[in-house]
C-alpha cells in the first residue's frame, strides 16, 4: 500500500507544525519562520541502529555504573579542550557553529589529524569532494591512514559505512547536507535536520562514538535548523571572529560536560589554526604609546585573565543627533556610561561623535570593562593619554561609584606578569585586603572621579 504524503508547515524555531502558513508561529511567537515541508505520515519501516557491542542495553544502579578513566579523548588542541572542559568526552554529540569561511572546517580537519594519530576517525563532508579535502590536508600537514574521508549526503550511507569501519570520534561537515529517508523532504529542511541529528545522536550513546556536527548559521548569526537541535546535543561551540582580523575564538555557550565561560583563542595563518596560549601579549602587542583614548582592562574568560586594549575616538559632530558606535562592546553600556560621565563628571560628549573598540575582534561584556570604558573616553575627550604602564578594573554605577569585582587578585597577578606597573581598583572589595602584589602599585578608588585623577592627574 503506498502512502499517501502529506505537505505541513514547520517552525525553524520551535518546529511547530500547522496544515496551513502562518506568518507568527502560536508556539514560540516567531514571526515568518514557517517552512513548507514535505513528509509522510508513517515511514515504512525506520532503521534501527546496532547496538553497542555486548547487546542491548539495561537499567543499572547508579553505583554500579563504572566511571571510565579514559572517557575523555584529547583534541590535540589544548585551546580547544579547555573549552570542552578536558576533551571530547566518548558518547557525546558537539555541535560547532560560525560564519561561512571562519575556518569551521580547517579546525576541524586539524583536530581530525590529531586524533587519528590514535585513533580511528571518519570525516563525512557533505559539501567538499575527496580530492579538495586532501588539498586541504596537504596544505594544513595532516597525514594520516587512520583519518578517513567520506563525501557523502546520504545518512543511511553513511551509517553503513560506519558500520563497518567503527571509527571513534565522526565528524560531520555539516548536518545541513545530509538526508535520510525516513523523511520525504529536502537537505538542510526542519525535519531533515532534526531527523538526522538524531539518529546520530542516537548513535553517539548506544556506541560510545564522539561525534561533531558542523551547524550552519542564518542571517541573524542563530544555528540554521530547528532550535531543537541545541537541545538534542551535549555541547554548543560558536567559532566567533572578525574575517579581517588574524584571531578567532571559540566558547561554549552550552556545554554538559564543562564550564560554558571558559574561551579558546586562535591565530589563522596560511598554514592553519595556530593556537595562542598567551592571548594577553597578542591582544596587547602593536599597542601605541602616548596616544590618547586608549587603556587597558582585565576580563576574565572561565578561570583565564585575559588583558585587551580598550581604544575611544571622539570627535565633533556635524550631524543633530551624534554617532555612538561600540565594536566589541555592549552598545547601550556605552551610552550609560557617557551619561554617567556628563552627569557626575561634567564631561560634554553630546556634541561629539563616539567610537569604542576592542583592539583584537574580542567581545567584552562583562560589567569590570566599565571603569577602563570610563577612562579611555575621559582621555579622549580631554586628550590626554593614560600611562601605558596603567590598568584598570572596576563595575560603575548610575552615581559615579567604582563596584568590586569578582576574582580581583587573578587580574592584579595577570597585569603584574605582563609588566604594568599601576591597577586601579575598586576600594570595596573583600579581596583587596589579602592581596600581596610586588612589582605593581594598587590604587583603590571609590568613584569615577578619584579614577580619572589617579589615571590623569586630575
Amino acid at each position: 500500500m503506498n502512502l499517501k504524503a502529506k505537505t505541513f508547515f514547520v517552525c525553524s524555531e520551535c518546529g511547530y507544525r500547522s496544515s496551513k502558513w502562518l506568518g507568527r508561529c502560536p508556539e514560540c511567537d516567531s514571526w515568518n519562520t514557517f517552512e513548507e515541508e514535505t513528509v509522510l505520515p508513517e515511514p515504512k519501516e525506520k532503521s534501527r541502529l546496532k547496538p553497542a557491542p555486548g547487546g542491548e542495553n539495561i537499567a543499572l544502579p547508579l553505583s554500579q555504573i563504572s566511571s571510565d578513566a579514559n572517557l575523555r579523548i584529547t583534541s590535540g588542541m589544548a585551546e580547544l579542550d579547555r573549552v570542552l572542559g578536558g576533551g571530547l568526552v566518548r558518547g557525546s554529540a558537539v555541535l560547532l557553529s560560525g560564519e561561512p569561511g571562519i575556518g569551521k572546517s580547517t579546525l576541524l580537519l586539524q583536530i581530525s589529524g590529531s586524533i587519528a594519530a590514535k585513533r580511528r576517525v571518519l570525516y563525512i563532508s557533505g559539501e567538499e569532494s575527496p580530492g579538495q579535502i586532501r588539498l586541504r590536508a596537504e596544505r594544513l600537514g595532516v597525514r594520516s591512514d587512520n583519518l578517513l574521508v567520506l563525501a557523502e549526503t546520504s545518512l543511511d550511507t553513511s551509517l553503513k559505512q560506519i558500520d563497518d569501519l567503527c571509527p571513534e570520534v565522526i565528524v560531520v561537515d555539516s548536518i545541513q547536507t545530509l538526508r535520510t529517508s525516513e523523511a520525504a523532504s529536502t537537505p538542510g529542511s526542519v525535519t531533515q535536520v532534526r531527523e538526522c541529528a538524531s539518529q546520530l545522536i542516537t548513535l553517539a550513546k548506544s556506541r560510545g562514538v564522539a561525534v561533531i556536527m558542523v551547524g550552519h548559521v542564518n542571517k541573524e548569526g542563530g544555528i540554521a535548523g530547528p532550535k531543537v537541535l541545541e537541545h538534542m546535543v551535549d555541547a554548543v561551540l560558536c567559532f566567533e571572529g572578525e574575517h579581517r582580523h588574524a584571531y578567532r575564538i571559540i566558547r561554549a555557550s552550552k556545554n554538559r560536560f564543562g564550564s560554558v565561560s571558559e574561551l579558546g583563542v586562535f591565530e589563522m595563518t596560511a598554514a592553519g589554526l595556530r593556537e595562542v596560549p598567551n592571548p594577553s601579549e597578542a591582544l596587547l602587542a602593536g599597542r601605541p604609546k602616548n596616544v590618547s583614548g586608549s587603556c587597558a582592562v582585565c576580563v576574565i574568560e572561565g578561570t583565564r585573565p585575559i588583558i585587551a586594549e580598550i581604544q575611544s575616538l571622539a570627535s565633533p559632530t556635524v550631524f543633530p543627533s551624534p554617532r555612538r558606535t561600540a565594536t566589541g562592546f555592549d552598545y547601550s553600556r556605552l551610552c550609560m556610561l557617557l551619561a554617567v560621565l556628563e552627569k557626575r563628571i561634567g564631561l560634554r560628549f553630546s556634541g561629539s561623535d563616539v567610537y569604542l573598540n576592542i583592539v583584537g575582534g574580542l567581545e567584552i561584556d562583562e560589567p569590570a570593562a566599565d571603569l577602563p570604558t570610563a577612562l579611555a573616553l575621559i582621555s579622549c575627550i580631554k586628550d590626554i593619554p593614560v600611562d601605558a604602564g596603567l590598568i584598570a578594573v572596576g563595575e560603575i554605577g548610575l552615581a559615579g561609584e567604582v563596584r568590586a569585582v569578582p576574582m580581583l587578585e587573578s587580574r592584579v597577578r595577570e597585569a603584574e606578569r605582563l609588566g604594568f606597573t599601576k591597577i586601579i581598583v575598586p576600594a570595596r572589595g573583600s579581596e583587596l585586603g589579602s592581596i600581596k602584589a610586588e612589582s605593581i602599585k594598587l590604587a583603590p578608588v571609590k568613584s569615577v572621579f578619584e579614577a580619572m585623577e589617579a589615571a590623569l592627574g586630575g
